[in-house]
């Protein structure tokens, strides 16, 4: 299943691309639907593609919720297919 996922932006490239953060998983996105963006951000993510800018308490509710839900761990696992390096989880 392939749900929308809140991800922290933790850096910015060119081409309209951004490093985002997720469950200890790091992904390389595209930021083109977005007008703005910036690091320290919070994203809607989906199939790759940051959809809308989210708070950090809406955030946290959405991945609490998941995880409550059983959902969370299977997103962060489709994740990690093209994963990059990261830090600490939002």
């Amino acid at each position: 299943m392939c749900l929308a996922i809140p991800a922290l932006v933790t850096a910015l490239h060119d081409g309209a691309m951004a490093s985002v953060s997720v469950g200890g998983i790091a992904k390389r996105v595209s930021v083109a639907l977005l007008e703005q963006v910036a690091v320290g951000d919070y994203v809607l993510l989906h199939v790759g593609y940051a959809l809308h800018r989210v708070s950090e308490e809406e955030a946290r509710r959405t991945l609490a919720m998941m995880a409550e839900a059983g959902l969370l761990q299977a997103e962060v696992a489709d994740m990690g297919g093209a994963a990059e390096s990261a830090g600490e989880a939002p």
